[in-house]
């Protein structure tokens, strides 16, 4: 029984499929995740490793080195990069983009036993290298909490009572605090007084260290009982410390630490990381997501808590938020599931007004129903509503009516023609169904390049294609059954109000048609190369097409990067980046202001990339109230930091859509001697200022810093029996402050910092006079009998590797506030760049935006063969004529001309998402062309001379066609509005439109050459 027939005669299950698909469709919507972006695993760990004291020359030769050679020995590993600075490691290990998350797991393990094996070999005084395998984890929402008045410590409580209570909250996945700053016991050791006391400054350590420390002291049985034995001594508060009894042993005074010292509990003199929320000092709380959740309903769970929370909330203290992802996420999958309503409106309308009331009405219906048909599947295969799966959607939705046009086009004809509404189904659904089935599979493989991509790219944008080949089958599917089942009620015999008189094709539009055809059928070779000439043109216009990677965000946020000179006390940065922040929060269009000084933000959305650890980096994190005064605001912010802050590098950043990268413009450097890399860079740099467009030109191995180098008197030391240590240890004593043990509170354990008062740690010039235990004299002596001088010499602070080498990264961008894209800038400077002469063993490589583009790419285009060539068999199978294949594949790439006068006509770039849209047009074209060819063989099995079927198949189609391009063109109208999809609808919208052109002229042109199709003398 035909498909036709079974859904016009079996009601019942007709039936049953439309409120499956309708009742099914809504609870689906309604129950569908959503995310502002589709799940992305960021594939990075890091490795974090202190070597406290030494030069960055040492970490990296002796730290990262070893550390580097273990982990490349793994076979996931894509990329190694390091930062050695001194005392400090950071390697960030990228693995192979063809991991995905259930991959990791294992990977991390098998990392950190590599990194485990081979910190047995490390130098001694290495701490534990920690392994940060959720340095990639996104915390979608960003809460500051401030408090006017209040001290850090108690910010901190209050924030800690927060973190939680939010963790518990259902589809919260972690809760991490930021900008907490650490808290010392400080013991304030005035060194005039030990030296007057002659008691060395070791035993007050050595106290300090032995006296809190918690020790076993044993067991004992008494009769039948066991009792455990817990000496006292422990400190149990700041004031015991005061007390505890530093003479030396045999004194008949009794010296308490008290006399020679002040303590008290403060936080840490020089804290590793600052955070601020409109200029108040505060602790930002970053909470993660679970897994398959969807974020709004997390993130109304998570203000309820927040209100129910609000009685601990102490008078003055405040909790605002920086990023609210589930806010965003809100907004973007509202306005998407609109720009998808007026799709399927504008859609809707176009139907009824080309094809009549009843059919607009048939196919707009079916279209619905579909359309929430994909979402039951959608929820099935766990695909949420997010950026990417939505735009599938309104991509799909030209596509997802070309069935239903051909199906309901046929039986008008054929009722038209006196055929029965059953005859007409079953005679349209006999002939069409496998043609449309191969032309549907035909444009759902032209999207498999994106869904078999195995990368990074195919995970992010993988939805793309599966929601279409979701939506697409099913569309098949709903012409085939669903549209003469509703035909058969809304159309009745012999009705005739889809066509003008009793001539199915005697409409003026299709009488003109036939004549411009018949034209173009008798000038064969002209109309091929007018086409060719057009391809030719457009060929050589693109070249003036802007070329993009993916464009930025339009969320009404950006940041400002504040380099200061390296070497900059993170004290100073705070201080200066305060002076930005003002000028910022005084503007009338910006809402809030969030700074980060000494590192970046938590990660809060997937394309934020976060800054390594600098004390003199500064961010800030800036939110508008609308994102149309942005770039006034960004271009004010500029201005002011160039007038008042000439000695900062900075940088203005859009949010991304697209991977981050730390500058658009990157040239790596590789090579052994550090003199020679910052040589190349300047020479580099040189060629990058004299070029208008680069802009935020530097390098990252950034300025040389001072180093002061003590030169120890080992012959003079070894008679006094002062050791090297003992110098460091007083140096580090007298001017930061030396941790020698442990105060126990509650869960906290605070260090115990020695450093001389205030008064004395001032002054450098008076370095000699600072006072040093000769435990062989027994007194103090002044330390310029050890040390002879204190000399300055330059170091570099920064060493960074690459793969295990060094590696010295120029970088630029484009300027975020101009026209110019930053591939324009890079054709520029590439090949000057590459000009440079390389010594023997330097090489240079590019990155940023230009490698991101590369690889994606690359991923894309690794499956696109197979793609193309599955679609081509399915042509050749559908008419079992190689010959016929290639008559529609000659089509597809004049399709470029259409594509070239879109982009240069609404000034669109050609990045990532157009060439998607152009490889997706590629299927939209071959399907068109199979409906057209299709019907030919029909009109040829009827006996119609070659022409004539030719040109009745040809006129027959250019409703289907005609309206098929026309629905998927205006279809994407509200993408035209989105900055990630723009290109793609502007590469779709114009060459199909183009395309249109192609299928009804160039096609039976081409068949007719092909198939020596001789045109009659009468025409």
């Amino acid at each position: 029984m035909n498909i036709a027939q079974y859904s016009m005669e079996r009601k019942t299950s007709s039936w049953l499929l439309l409120i499956v698909l309708l009742v099914g469709g809504i609870v689906s919507l309604l129950q569908l995740g959503r995310l502002e972006d589709p799940k992305f695993t960021i594939k990075q760990a890091m490795v974090i490793t202190a070597y406290p004291g030494s030069s960055a020359q040492q970490v990296e030769e002796e730290v990262t080195y070893p550390l580097e050679n273990a982990i490349q020995s793994l076979s996931y590993v894509d990329n190694i990069r390091s930062i050695s600075k001194p005392g400090l490691s950071q390697i960030t290990v990228e693995m192979k983009s063809t991991y995905r998350a259930d991959d990791l797991e294992q990977i991390w393990d098998e990392l950190r036993r590599k990194i485990n094996d081979s910190a047995r070999n490390l130098p001694p005084g290495t701490q534990q290298p920690i392994i940060r395998d959720d340095f990639a984890d996104v915390y979608g929402v960003l809460l500051a909490i401030t408090g006017e008045g209040y001290d850090y410590q108690d910010i901190e409580y209050y924030a800690d009572f927060l973190r939680r209570e939010l963790v518990l909250v259902e589809g919260v996945g972690k809760v991490i605090a930021s900008g907490e700053q650490q808290e010392e016991v400080i013991v304030e050791v005035s060194r005039s007084k030990l030296s007057n006391m002659g008691i060395p400054t070791s035993r007050i350590a050595n106290l300090l260290t032995t006296q809190n420390t918690v020790a076993d002291a044993g067991r004992v049985t008494v009769d039948e009982e066991r009792f455990r034995i817990a000496t006292t001594g422990e400190f149990e508060s700041v004031e015991e410390l005061a007390n505890l009894v530093i003479s030396n042993p045999g004194a008949q005074q009794r010296i308490y630490l008290r006399d020679v010292a002040q303590i008290y509990r403060d936080t840490k003199e020089i804290p590793s990381h600052i955070v601020r929320f409109n200029g108040q000092p505060s602790i930002w709380l970053g909470v993660s997501f679970a897994d398959n959740v969807n974020v709004v309903d997390v993130g109304k769970r998570i203000n309820q808590r927040l209100d129910e929370l609000s009685y601990a909330q102490p008078v003055g203290m405040s909790v605002e938020r920086i990023y609210d992802q589930p806010h965003e996420v809100e907004n973007s999958v509202d306005n998407f599931l609109m720009n998808l309503v007026e799709a399927v409106v504008i859609v809707i309308i176009a139907l009824l007004l080309s094809m009549g009331f009843r059919s607009g009405v048939l196919i707009g219906g079916v279209l619905l129903l579909t359309v929430l048909g994909t979402f039951i599947f959608m929820n099935i295969f766990d695909i949420n509503l997010q950026r990417v799966s939505l735009g599938a959607l309104i991509i799909a939705l030209g596509m997802l009516v070309d069935n239903a046009i051909v199906i309901a086009d046929g039986m008008i004809v054929g009722m038209q023609r006196g055929q029965t509404k059953l005859k007409a189904a079953v005679t349209v659904v006999r002939q069409n169904q496998w043609p449309l089935l191969g032309a549907t599979v035909i444009g759902i493989i032209a999207f498999a390049p994106i869904g078999l991509s195995s990368d990074a790219t195919g995970e992010f944008a993988g939805s793309l294609f599966w929601v279409l080949l979701i939506s697409l089958l099913l569309s098949w599917v709903t012409a085939l059954t669903l549209i003469p089942f509703l035909a058969d009620r809304m159309y009745k015999e012999g009705d005739k109000s889809a066509a003008d008189g009793d001539d199915v094709y005697g409409h003026p539009v299709f009488k003109g048609y036939q004549r411009v055809l018949s034209w173009c059928l008798q000038h064969r070779l002209l109309t091929m190369l007018a086409m060719l000439a057009l391809l030719v043109t457009s060929a050589v216009g693109f070249k003036q097409v802007k070329q993009a990677f993916f464009p930025p965000s339009t969320t009404p946020m950006f940041y400002v990067d504040l380099w200061y000179p390296e070497g900059t006390d993170i004290r100073f940065t705070a201080q200066d980046a305060r002076r930005a922040e003002q000028y910022l929060l005084a503007q009338p269009e910006v809402a809030s202001v969030a700074t980060t000084i000494g590192q970046g933000a938590p990660r809060f959305t997937l394309t934020y990339l976060v800054e390594k650890s600098y004390e003199s980096y500064a961010q800030l994190i800036v939110r508008v109230a609308d994102k149309d005064t942005m770039l006034k605001v960004m271009a004010d912010t500029r201005q002011y930091i160039r007038q008042h802050h000439p000695q900062v590098e900075d940088k203005l950043i859009r949010v991304n859509i697209g991977p981050a990268t730390p500058a658009k413009i990157e040239a790596r450097i590789s090579g052994p001697d550090p003199e020679v890399l910052r040589q190349l860079a300047q020479q580099a740099e040189s060629i990058l200022r004299n070029d208008p467009g680069a802009m935020n030109i530097r390098h990252d191995w950034r300025q040389k810093t001072k180093l002061l180098r003590p030169q120890f008197d080992e012959a003079a030391a070894r008679r006094l029996g002062i050791t090297k240590q003992d110098v460091d240890h007083l140096l580090k004593t007298n001017f930061e402050g030396r941790t020698v043990g442990i105060y126990r509170d509650g869960t906290d354990l605070l260090p115990i910092v020695s450093r001389a008062p205030a008064q004395e740690r001032v002054d450098l010039d008076n370095w000699r006079e600072l006072q040093i235990y000769s435990p062989v004299l027994d007194r103090y002596l002044p330390l310029g009998q050890v040390v002879q001088d204190i000399n300055v010499v330059w170091e570099n602070a920064l060493i960074m590797r690459r793969d295990r080498k060094r590696t010295l990264t120029v970088m630029a961008d484009h300027d975020v506030l101009g026209d110019e894209t930053a591939a324009a800038v890079f054709a520029r400077v590439k090949p000057k760049v590459e000009q440079m002469k390389l010594p023997l063993g330097y090489s240079i490589e590019w990155g940023g935006e230009h490698e991101a583009s590369n690889k994606a790419q690359k991923a894309l285009f690794g499956s696109l063969p197979l793609g193309f060539l599955a679609m081509f068999i399915i042509t050749v199978l559908l008419f079992n004529s190689i010959r016929l294949a290639t008559v529609l594949w000659t089509t597809v790439p004049l399709s470029i001309v259409g594509v070239t006068l879109g982009l240069l006509v609404l000034n669109m770039p050609f990045g990532f998402m157009a060439l998607l849209g152009f490889l997706s047009l590629s299927g939209m074209l071959i399907k068109n062309g199979v409906v057209l060819l299709e019907q030919v063989n029909v009109e040829l099995e009827e006996g119609k001379p070659a022409y004539q079927a030719l040109v009745d198949a040809s006129v027959s189609r250019v409703r289907p066609v005609f309206m098929a391009a026309a629905t998927t063109i205006l279809g994407m109208l509200p993408l035209l509005l989105d900055d990630f999809f723009a290109s793609m609808a502007t590469v779709i919208m114009f060459g199909l439109g183009f395309a249109t052109v192609l299928t009804l002229f160039v096609v039976p042109v081409m068949y007719a050459v092909v198939q020596r199709v001789k045109t009659p003398k009468s025409s």
